[in-house]
């Protein structure tokens, strides 16, 4: 292996490449034939690196977007989300008046089978009415209006309609109205009397029963204090 010699510009270009680490061993292959770099050359190679690197602009500096740039980038980004907005906004109020229109056509459609149920009894009716004269029997006459009363109770109950009880019972606010109050024997906020009759669907209270409600007995100091 040959001699290495310090000094020698081989070694001086590799030494720069490889570092300071002395565990690196310089072949001696790749400095046979090299001459000694002056103190001159080495400042001189050194100014020239220098000089190219500040010639070339970084790349960093060459991709990124000026100011004004990033700027009509944002602008544009906030008027892609506002233009989205007001499209939804659009969207969202003709959902709005759409399903609007819907429910009142269902709505519609609902009174419309309503009526219809009802429309046979109403037939019934004015057929009693038209035939009905003094020549014709009375009993008859009840007993047709009363299966048309019969029809028209057996409609409600199949829609869920029913009379709400109400008189002997006790009071219940929330399913009686109390147009009267008086002194009676029977024990306070008993039901005496009732004056309409009220309905509930499905549980759901349509219309109060209007009923008279017991106070009970009231002794002489309750009376004055009244008085």
């Amino acid at each position: 292996m040959d001699e290495l010699r310090e000094g020698d510009v081989g070694i001086e270009l590799y030494r720069q490449s490889l570092g300071d680490d002395p565990r690196l061993v310089v072949p001696a292959r790749l400095v046979r034939g090299s001459r000694k770099m002056s103190t001159k050359d080495k400042k001189s190679s050194e100014e020239d690196m220098k000089r190219e690197e500040e010639k070339q602009p970084s790349e960093d500096g060459k991709n990124s977007p000026s100011l004004e740039e990033q700027l009509a980038a944002k602008d544009e980004e906030i008027r892609s989300y506002i233009d989205r907005l007001q499209r939804m906004q659009a969207e969202f109020e003709n959902y709005k008046k759409r399903m609007l229109r819907e429910t009142g056509q269902l709505e519609e459609r609902i009174v419309d089978r309503e009526v219809l149920d009802f429309i046979p009894l109403y037939d019934n009716l004015q057929r009693a009415f038209a035939n009905y004269s003094d020549e014709t029997d009375a009993a008859s006459f009840v007993a047709g209006v009363e299966k048309i009363f019969a029809q028209f109770d057996q409609i409600l109950r199949a829609k869920g309609v029913a009379p709400i009880s109400s008189e002997g019972q006790v009071f219940d606010p929330t399913k009686h109205e109390a147009l009267l109050s008086v002194e009676s024997s029977e024990e306070k906020n008993t039901i005496l009397e009732e004056f309409e009759r009220g309905y509930a669907r499905n549980g759901r209270v349509l219309r109060p029963c209007k009923v008279k409600v017991s106070k009970g007995v009231q002794d002489t100091e309750d009376r004055r204090e009244e008085s």
